[in-house]
């Protein structure tokens, strides 16, 4: 293709309509029609990133390759599509206006007087389409966050307003709105959807694909009526029905030619319908697995979004172990040692989840040292490896005082620890470990078989404490193997006891590399170790 094609993907009525998951889904189809994409987030909120933010705010917090935090959806593309996102595919508000003022106290506006228009939307517009122009993508697919008449989206609304004006035919808005059903009336309703689209109308924007989320089958009078009110055409309106899994979405819009439209929408050839083999291969197995493997999480975020990445790579495990994984969240501030084997009792496996803080930390010790006891398959992720760590300094160790100097900056025993050159930094996030880093695998490990016997990796990190390497020698005598090495610091990335049937912990975040097509393999091997010691019926 000559020229980069631009979608954007806006929302309107309610939040949390999906907007990701469209976005996604349009990307997986067009990737099957051989065309080079990727998706981007523009994020309303005026935070540089989500970094900060609780995710009882926000949810997961998603780390790019090049060190970015960013969006939970981000997550989306990279599963769905097999992408790997950078520091580009996610701006805020915040970015955008930071970026402005640094050109502004540098003196690039030569003294001009900034302004939302042009300034603010002349960056956003250049943040769109240097991702297309740098990288040579036949289609950049640009999500806006939030809803259709949030004050904070204005601006961006603004800039694809012109952006379509200035690249005519080669830029086109799908628009996501809900359809409501009232029960009591026994109607569905297409008045909110209306009245969004006006919204957008009256922005300066016209639809040129509608998505209507529902959750009853919308017949063909409803998709016409709500063409007629909204200017579009009646096979560019396109239902999006609640779904047993979001990864049957690509296949419901395919099979009503969403990607053949915005072919003929943005003037290319639409040509033969792509089989989305593998995709379709992955959602007969998941369809046939029958049988169900119990995996406890023990955390303290009692939220699903909290978790996404994890739950979603322990789905795509389980689907190529032939397994339905049902997990069951266990709030780590509830756990104690006389309730511990009561909340785990009839699980096959427990993640001790990752985090940040010192609450809650207790309970996931706790919880670390009644698998390791029982031999439960146990899959420590960053902060949940520390508390592994931790556990084991205590209870094998000896060192009743055990702790991450995060937690206790007094304690005598801080076998997790940050690093010296860390200390200085004062800014928060500023001493994160943050992005993709080499890890050395001991050959002959478990962790080195579940890998499929590869010696190097590289992983994703988000964390700020390390291993204390001045204690590695006391666990390894002890059957703590340390197995996983950065071997540019010599930083503990991976710890392992082999006499255990799976006991492993991870400093970096395996999750965010798990795809729909490429699980990750120590996901694949912890449940299928989980799969293992299931008791026979």
């Amino acid at each position: 293709m000559a020229e980069t094609k631009y979608i954007f993907v806006t929302g309107g009525v309610v939040s949390s309509l999906g907007k990701g998951i469209i976005s996604s889904s349009i990307g997986k189809l067009l990737q099957a029609r051989g065309y080079n994409i990727t998706i981007q987030k523009f994020d309303p909120y005026i935070n540089i990133d989500p970094g900060t933010l609780n995710p009882y705010e926000h949810g997961e917090c998603y780390v790019t390759e090049d060190g970015l935090e960013t969006d939970l959806d981000l997550g989306h593309y990279e599963r769905f599509t097999g992408i790997r996102t950078t520091h580009a595919n996610n701006i805020t508000t915040g970015r955008i206006y930071k970026n402005v003022i640094e050109k502004e106290r540098r003196g690039d506006y030569l003294g001009k007087t900034i302004q939302v228009v042009p300034h603010i939307t002349d960056e956003i517009k250049r943040n769109i389409k240097q991702l297309g122009i740098k990288y040579k993508f036949d289609f950049v697919i640009t999500e806006i966050g939030g809803t259709i008449g949030d004050i904070e989206s204005a601006p961006f609304l603004e800039a694809i307003r012109q952006f379509k004006w200035e690249n005519e035919g080669n830029a086109i808005n799908i628009h996501l709105t809900y359809v409501p059903y009232l029960s009591a009336a026994k109607e569905i309703k297409t008045k909110p959807t209306q009245s969004s689209v006006k919204q957008l109308q009256s922005q300066g924007i016209q639809p040129d694909i509608l998505v209507l989320r529902t959750e009853h089958h919308l017949d063909d009078s409803i998709r016409r009526k709500v063409a007629n009110f909204c200017n579009v055409a009646p096979d560019a309106v396109i239902q999006s029905e609640d779904m047993p899994s979001i990864y049957q979405v690509p296949v419901n819009l395919q099979n009503q030619g969403l990607d053949e439209i915005i072919l003929k929408k943005l003037g290319l050839p639409v040509g033969e319908r792509p089989g989305l083999g593998p995709w379709r291969n992955f959602l007969d197995r998941r369809e046939k697995a029958t049988e169900e493997v119990h995996i406890a999480l023990v955390g303290k975020y009692d939220l699903q979004d909290a978790y996404k990445s994890i739950l979603e790579s322990l789905a795509h495990a389980g689907v190529y172990n032939d397994h339905k994984v049902r997990t069951h969240f266990i709030n780590s501030e509830q756990v104690t040692a006389d309730n511990v084997a009561t909340l785990l009792s009839g699980v096959q496996g427990v993640v001790i989840c990752p985090g940040f803080g010192q609450r809650g930390i207790e309970g996931k010790i706790t919880a670390a040292r009644y698998t390791r006891e029982h031999d439960i398959p146990t899959f420590g992720i960053c902060l949940g490896m520390q508390m592994m760590v931790i556990e084991f300094a205590r209870n094998v160790l000896g060192y009743a005082d055990a702790n991450s100097r995060e937690m206790d900056e007094t304690t005598r025993h801080n076998v997790i620890d940050i690093m010296e050159e860390q200390k200085a930094v004062t800014h928060m996030g500023g001493t994160m470990r943050l992005g993709a880093y080499e890890c050395d695998i001991r050959k002959g490990s478990r962790t080195w078989e579940a890998y499929g016997r590869q010696e190097k990796v590289f992983e994703r990190h988000r964390h700020r404490y390390e291993f204390n390497n001045h204690y590695t020698a006391q666990y390894e005598q002890n059957g703590m193997q340390c197995v996983g090495i950065n071997p540019e610091s010599n930083l503990v990335e991976i710890v392992e006891i082999p006499q255990l049937k799976w006991y492993i912990g991870t400093q970096f975040h395996p999750e965010y590399s798990s795809t729909v097509l490429r699980p990750h393999p120590l996901f694949m091997s912890f449940v299928e170790a989980a799969i293992a010691g299931k008791q026979p019926c």
